[in-house]
């Protein structure tokens, strides 16, 4: 039995999770992660706890493999595979593998300001929307880039001098694997930039020049499918091929076999990540939504999948900040039973713009409100509320896409940690108006990077195959009429018209 180790690198956690030829998790292993919050709006990771979790749940997982029925240990690993949160971005000195500054975050805003003044040049927003698909947020990568470069001390002097290097946190790990022989990203990575051109799939002069980031620190552009480097044999006891790289989000959509252009799928994590396929053609929005390179690599073809994709910036973090914030819950886990314990919100409204509203609002001075609020407001009122934000945030991204798209979505495929909670899932189908499926594999992001590994080494055939092996574990039907379905929905745009635009 063949086996591949995919490697899950997320916003809170890092895992690593074994999946044989069935595409079944055989063993697994997970670290969480720090953030820090050095002032209002910013978020940061340290790049070194970054690589040291990713790499002790991988020594983990293979461990526990020797002791698995199917497994053979380490000999048993095909690829390595790397799904991984996007647009966070390191800089580190190719000399030593250092990491010169803390990572910043995807969900951080402390470029808001330079993106507006960005916007403020003629052409410079329709620039970044015709090449990249993208909208010109502090959201992505290239801001950020920007600003380290600006604030390290003799940053730009060390990438005149070809010391530095940058990446998102894919190509941190590869560099890491393969102890610094290999600087790469894949193309649904690269599509996060804000530098990177979706249609001829490459960096690009222009935006380079805007932003004025040197290409020279950029990683080289790969394959999301494919054998891209091997890892060194130090690091996890053997040289094993690494051959497959993609979003997390690009990933669970893998993993939840959307292989058809039509076919979406949400992920409730620490945001909630909606993506549809729009098949080998980019579907311009005229919603704000963004347009973005799905994968490649797969069967040969140059040509990769696109997707349009709607991003909810806080999803199970919002259940975070009830734990640790409000203190209202001792664990995630919690809220479900005590939500459960009241019938609905009693007209409660929680929008949790923490940092900001994203799609298809995108309004990064927006900030979260609880309104509706009266002398009979309980705990369960509240944590209620919270689960219905992650599901009203989605419709509002749902919406959009079949707009965009101009089709009717008939289901919703769900998967990420919140998807295992039943009410929410109810609600998100109540909210829609649409079947929600929940499958039976629901690491459905560390498993997407496992079939695009699997299927460069020949680990599975085709994309037929891995669509074969997918797997309803419970459908939820909408139980709301249309009336009411629509009518909160309308309180619910109440409640985010109050907090938008909060700090101008």
């Amino acid at each position: 039995m063949r086996h591949i180790l995919s490697l899950d690198q997320g916003t809170t956690s890092s895992r690593a999770i074994v999946f044989n030829e069935r595409g079944e998790p055989v063993v697994s292993a997970q670290r969480e992660i720090r953030q820090f919050f050095p002032q209002p709006g910013w978020v940061e990771h340290d790049a070194s706890e970054i690589w040291s979790s990713q790499l002790s749940v991988a020594l983990e997982a293979l461990e526990r493999l020797k002791d698995a029925r199917d497994g053979s240990g380490l000999d048993s690993i095909a690829a390595i595979a790397i799904a991984n949160q996007r647009e966070t971005v390191v800089v580190w000195d190719r000399k030593n593998g250092r990491p010169v500054s803390n990572a910043i975050v995807w969900q951080d805003h402390r470029t808001a300001a330079h993106c507006d003044a960005l916007r403020a040049r003629v052409g410079s927003e329709s620039l970044v929307r015709n090449k990249t698909g993208l909208l010109l947020e502090a959201y992505f990568s290239a801001t950020k880039i920007k600003w380290l470069l600006d604030t390290i001390p003799e940053a730009r002097a060390l990438a005149a001098q070809g010391r530095l290097a940058c990446g998102t946190v894919d190509s941190w790990l590869v560099w890491n694997l393969t102890s610094g022989a290999s600087h790469v990203t894949d193309v649904s990575n690269a599509s996060r930039t804000l530098l990177f051109d979706i249609h001829k799939l490459q960096w690009d002069p222009e935006l380079l020049d805007l932003f004025e980031i040197p290409e020279s620190i950029l990683p080289t552009v790969v394959a999301s499918s494919g054998v891209v480097a091997e890892s060194d044999a130090r690091v996890l006891g053997k040289s094993i091929p690494i051959s497959g790289i993609v979003g997390d989000q690009q990933s669970a959509t893998v993993g939840q076999a959307c292989f058809n252009a039509g076919m979406a799928k949400n992920t409730y994590g620490t945001g909630c990540f909606m993506l549809m396929n729009t098949g080998g053609k980019p579907v311009a929005s005229a919603n704000r939504l963004l347009t973005t390179v799905g994968w490649n690599g797969i069967d040969a073809r140059s040509t990769p999948s696109y997707c349009l994709e709607g991003a909810v910036f806080m999803g199970g973090a919002t259940v975070q900040w009830l734990r640790d914030g409000l203190e209202i819950i001792r664990s995630a886990a919690e809220i479900e039973v005590l939500a459960s314990q009241v019938p609905d919100t009693a007209e409660v409204y929680l929008v949790p713009a923490f940092a900001g509203l994203g799609a298809p609002y995108w309004d990064s001075s927006a900030r979260g409100v609880l309104v509706g609020l009266s002398r009979g407001t309980a705990r369960a009122h509240v944590a209620r509320a919270a689960l219905e934000a992650m599901a009203l945030q989605s419709v509002d991204v749902f919406e959009a896409m079949a707009r965009d798209a101009r089709i009717d979505i008939t289901e919703l495929r769900v998967d990420g940690g919140a998807c295992r909670n039943d009410l929410l899932m109810q609600m998100q189908a109540d909210f829609l108006g649409v079947p929600v499926v929940r499958p039976q594999v629901t690491e459905t992001t560390a498993l997407g990077a496992a079939y695009l590994a699997g299927l460069a080494v020949g680990v599975w055939g085709s994309l037929e195959e891995v669509a074969g092996q997918w797997r309803a574990e419970r459908r939820f039907d909408p139980t709301f009429s249309e009336d009411k379905r629509l009518a909160k929905l309308d309180r619910w745009r109440m409640a985010v018209d109050r907090a938008k635009l909060w700090t101008q």
